[in-house]
């Protein structure tokens, strides 16, 4: 398939602000220029380049003096499933698992505001709002869909996916607190891996992998994984 190159888009650099992950440090922010809507070819060229979306902006850290958000993807044809995995999915194997629309529904938001205020009350998300859900997780322009998790008819896992032309690209995964043995995050990871591979896509982009900050170890467990440094993919090894 085809994919637009995305040369003759228009990016702005933001001015330093404070970074996210590291107090002493200062961040930069590369944007495509939010004027423009771009194709679905133009968002795949630009998550092969390293950029993400957050709400209907797409973006990558230029940080002057910082390396350390890495993009990260699975390619799937080579995913290994090790027994940790298995054991998780068989922990699971009374979920059922839906495609699902992105909207904003009731059911949808109330276990993202419970997810938020159980595991993120410390952060600058909190507290959640229907406005912020919307303008976070949701894109009028972006194929976007929501695999979603249930378990005896109620909702429980959420992962906002993004359908590119070649790959899924993973924006945020949200999840009942009350349920940690069931690794509900890692579950749904899983549950795209394998989504990719239903789509016959390559490969399923996860974000940015940070060394240092403990929260970002887990997308390095999924494997093979690669890492864009120097312009490259190279599978971690």
């Amino acid at each position: 398939m085809a994919i637009e190159r995305a040369s003759s888009a228009r990016f702005y650099l933001t001015p330093g602000h404070a970074c996210g992950y590291f107090d002493d440090r200062e961040a930069a922010t590369l944007l495509l220029d939010p004027a423009d809507t771009p194709s679905n070819g133009i968002y795949g060229t630009l998550s092969e380049a390293g950029f993400r979306r957050g709400g209907p902006h797409l973006y990558r850290p230029h940080c002057t003096h910082c390396r350390a958000c890495v993009p990260t993807r699975v390619p799937v044809d080579r995913f290994r499933w090790s027994r940790r995995f298995r054991r998780i999915q068989q922990r699971n194997a009374d979920a059922e698992t839906r495609v699902e629309p992105a909207e904003f529904r009731e059911e949808h938001y109330d276990l993202y505001a419970r997810y938020i205020a159980g595991r993120h009350a410390d952060g600058s998300m909190y507290p959640p709002s229907p406005a912020q859900f919307r303008s976070f997780l949701l894109a009028p322009w972006s194929r976007t869909i929501f695999l979603s998790t249930y378990l005896e008819g109620e909702l429980a896992a959420v992962a906002v996916t993004d359908v590119l032309p070649d790959a899924l690209s993973a924006i945020y995964t949200y999840f009942d607190p009350a349920l940690p043995w069931r690794s509900l995050g890692v579950y749904s990871i899983l549950h795209q891996i394998e989504e990719c591979r239903r789509r016959r896509l390559a490969h399923l982009y996860l974000g940015f992998w940070i060394e240092d900050a403990p929260k970002m170890r887990y997308k390095t467990d999924f494997r093979p994984v690669e890492l864009l440094e120097g312009g490259r993919w190279t599978e971690m090894t």
